[in-house]
């Protein structure tokens, strides 16, 4: 993992070794080292070298990573194979030369004319015929040969000379030139031919092993014979299904260690079906068990109980530490019967849903609403016409104006944060003679936009909006981040939204109106044990806190240790530990540990400290170590319904949830990744959390002649499109930004409401109340 003092470097477009693709350049104490992008090893010394051959699985100079891909794997083997292979020609063809004792041809003109070449790699000899009428020939070998061909393995042919001035010509396009390269663009059309006449989903290019399969298909050459259909159903798929079930083993193996949470992703398909996906998550990884038709399950509480509880059974009660679900009333009384089954786990609602809700909920307050509609007139005209949104990405410098986002209701709030930073672009556009000449200027969509654009109170309404909902976007990024469990950090995060909320608003009437949303589907439809004992084991929050906790907090801890713990007397030794973390005796006291407390994470922090406390580590490592969230990836590209279809011949069926259970888990893998792929907000693929931000009112698929084509849309540019909304800065800030006042306040359970003044003792109202 890396720390907070480690700076990632942009690596140079002048490095073309293949590894530079899978590895991170970093800045941390001084030095520049390299990191695995997919164990996270850092690399002190031994350059891009080493790293390849930590991912080719070489043993010696190098450790293995344990989780590099396959194609990847083999992709710089065969950059480590051709790298040897070059060198060794190399020395062969300098020592041919310096003993090469060229015959004068004495022949017609025809052989005269004829040179000696080495043929690249990737071409097939077979395609090339020269016919030679004489013997006795042995032609000179041309200098630009000697530099630019040594590399080469392939025997010598006799061919005509080749031109110096341009390579010779492609009749296909998957047939490499003579002496030459095939053209980017043959080889772009290429995939995109493909992938239009196979109906891939353009989202494909933005896997992480996109490029890996473009470098291992380059390194093969012609001479990779092409994989059928079979090839892909049969041998391909099985190893495939091993590899991931090989990673997976890992995951299990901290199990016993760290614990971990089950996770029932609950969805609604497009034709109605209500699915489940249940993974299985710790800190080493998140992976996919399988997809449940659970249609007539969610129906009743006594069958989902019994769709849990085969679960658990599955993963292992003693493994569990909670299960996560939505929180429906029926959800509720599953969960009451699950934790009277399974008496050593907790049932907890997913902090998601729940965060999603209170956002949809603020989202729909009139005040706040009406600005959000204001907002969307802007959007919606400019991305509605291709020569305003050319113009807008002008003076924004390529930036969009709607950022991606895994939720609709968070969009709303995000949307508007990313207007706010391009309030003085937007002005400048609208005021420029370029808008006012643009007949777009004048229509009612652009006088509508223009006027918002300039108006005070709108921008004054955004910021204070922003304001109030930045601080729980952030918990909502926090809860669905792979970067840190966030069990530690889920009880006071709540208690700095309502502190921001506190000082923002002005009247009591009007703070209330947001905390009483957030009372009802937080403090009211989830109290969790879970998350009282995470804060007080997070020695950073815990240690900020003068006093006692209050009761709250306390029961949560002895709830976990009563329900985790079922051993009598391991409880009684908890108990005695407890005291030492209270007093902060023994390793606790040291000052590198008091330092700790704000640099490691509060399970690695355990993990490093509380030798002197081996059995309250253990219990505070498993619950520390463990997530809020029951969401798992984007599921809109597989085809769960199809394995739900109960016609289908059971061979198939199998094969069919493989191949899903392949693609989800690796999916979840490369997660972290994922989130900062190129992100087009007009895409299709995106139009259910964008929704209406993109749509003009009243112009839905209008058949106006003069309506706008996007023929004429320049391209974003793509690395202006990585979102802002995942940077993970932004939310180590927030948690950052968490004064004691705030952590008291969650310690002791105490609301500052009586800070807040009354509204006879208000002289000014908000900005947009």
């Amino acid at each position: 993992m890396a720390s907070t003092s480690e700076i990632i470097l942009p690596i140079g477009t002048q490095k073309h070794d293949p590894a530079w693709k899978h590895c991170l350049m970093i800045r941390s104490a001084g030095r520049t080292k390299l990191k695995c992008m997919y164990c996270m090893k850092l690399f002190l010394g031994g350059g891009i070298h080493r790293i390849k051959e930590h991912l080719a699985r070489h043993k010696g100079n190098a450790s293995c990573c344990p989780k590099v891909p396959l194609e990847v794997q083999v992709a710089m083997q065969q950059s480590l194979d051709g790298s040897a292979a070059r060198r060794k020609k190399k020395l062969k063809h300098a020592d041919e030369v310096s003993r090469a004792d060229p015959i004068q041809a004495d022949g017609g003109d025809v052989d005269a004319g004829l040179q000696l070449i080495q043929l690249p790699e990737m071409v097939d000899t077979g395609a090339v015929q020269v016919e030679v009428k004489e013997e006795g020939v042995v032609p000179k070998l041309p200098e630009r040969g000697r530099k630019k061909r040594a590399r080469y393995t392939s025997p010598p042919l006799l061919l005509p000379p080749l031109s110096l001035q341009a390579p010779a010509p492609v009749s296909d396009v998957g047939k490499p030139c003579i002496g030459g390269t095939i053209d980017k663009d043959q080889v772009c059309m290429a995939i995109g031919r493909f992938l239009y006449e196979a109906g891939v989903p353009l989202e494909a290019v933005n896997c992480a092993s996109f490029q890996p399969m473009v470098d291992a298909i380059a390194s093969a050459g012609p001479g990779l014979g092409m994989l059928s259909y079979h090839d892909f159903r049969g041998w391909i798929l099985k190893r495939s299904v091993d590899e991931v079930n090989n990673t997976l083993e890992q995951y299990k193996a901290t199990w016993s260690r760290t614990g971990c949470s089950v996770l029932a992703d609950e969805w609604t398909t497009t034709t109605g079906k209500t699915l489940i996906n249940f993974m299985v998550y710790c800190p080493e990884g998140t992976m996919f068990l399988k997809s449940v038709d659970a249609s007539h399950i969610v129906t009743s509480a006594d069958t989902l109980y019994e769709l849990l509880k085969h679960v658990v059974e599955g993963v292992g009660e003693r493994n569990v530490v909670q299960v996560i679900t939505s929180y429906s009333e029926i959800h509720v009384a599953a969960g009451s019967k699950l934790v009277e089954t399974f008496p050593t786990l907790f049932w907890t609602p997913c902090a998601s849903q729940c965060i999603e809700e209170i956002l949809e909920d603020i989202g729909k307050l009139e005040a706040i609403s009406e600005v959000i509609e204001n907002a969307k007139a802007i959007t919606g005209f400019i991305y509605s016409n291709a020569a305003v949104l050319n113009m807008t990405r002008k003076y924004t410098n390529g930036k969009d104006l709607i950022l991606p986002c895994d939720s609709r209701s968070a969009m709303n709030f995000v949307t508007l944060k990313s207007l706010i930073s391009l309030k003085e672009d937007l002005t400048m556009m609208v005021t420029s003679g370029e808008w006012l000449d643009s007949p777009y200027s004048r229509k009612p969509g652009g006088l509508a936009a223009s006027e918002l654009v300039c108006s005070l109170p709108f921008w004054s309404s955004c910021a204070a909006i922003v304001r109030i909902t930045e601080p729980l976007l952030q918990v909502y990024k926090l809860v669905e981040s792979n970067k840190k469990p966030a069990m530690g950090y889920i009880h006071v995060a709540m208690y700095q939204v309502k502190q921001a909320i506190r000082k923002e608003l002005l009247k009591k009437a009007d703070c209330m109106i947001y905390w009483e949303i957030i009372d009802w589907k937080w403090n009211r439809q989830l109290p969790c044990p879970l998350y009282a004992a995470a804060f007080f084991l997070n020695p950073r929050f815990f240690f900020s806190i003068p006093g006692d906790v209050c009761n709250e907090i306390s029961s949560g801890v002895l709830d976990c240790i009563e329900r985790l713990i079922p051993e009598a007397n391991i409880q009684d030794k908890i108990q005695k530990e407890l005291s030492l973390y209270k007093s902060s005796s023994g390793d606790f006291s040291r000052k590198m540990a008091i330092r700790a407390r704000n640099t490691l994470l509060p399970a690695e922090w355990w993990s490093t400290y509380g030798g002197a406390c081996p059995n309250l580590m253990r219990l505070a490592i498993r619950i520390l170590s463990q997530t809020c969230s029951a969401r798992g990836c984007e599921r809109v590209q597989l085809p769960f319904e199809q394995i739900h279809n109960h016609r289908m011949n059971y061979l198939e069926h199998q094969r069919l949830c493989d191949l899903i259970f392949v693609h989800y888990n690796l999916q979840l893998q490369q997660r972290k990744i994922l989130r900062h792929k190129p992100f087009d907000p007009m895409s299709v693929d995106n139009i259910d959390v964008v929704g209406d931000w993109i749509v003009e009112k009243n112009d839905l698929l209008s058949a106006d002649a003069d309506h706008s084509n996007w023929m004429t849309l320049n391209q974003p540019v793509a690395t202006q499109l990585q979102s802002e909304y995942i940077n993970d800065e932004e939310t180590e800030t927030f948690l950052a930004g968490i004064d004691d006042e705030v952590i008291q306040a969650a310690g002791k359970n105490m609301e500052d409401d009586g800070d807040i003044k009354e509204d006879d003792e208000v002289q000014e109202d908000t900005a947009f109340t």
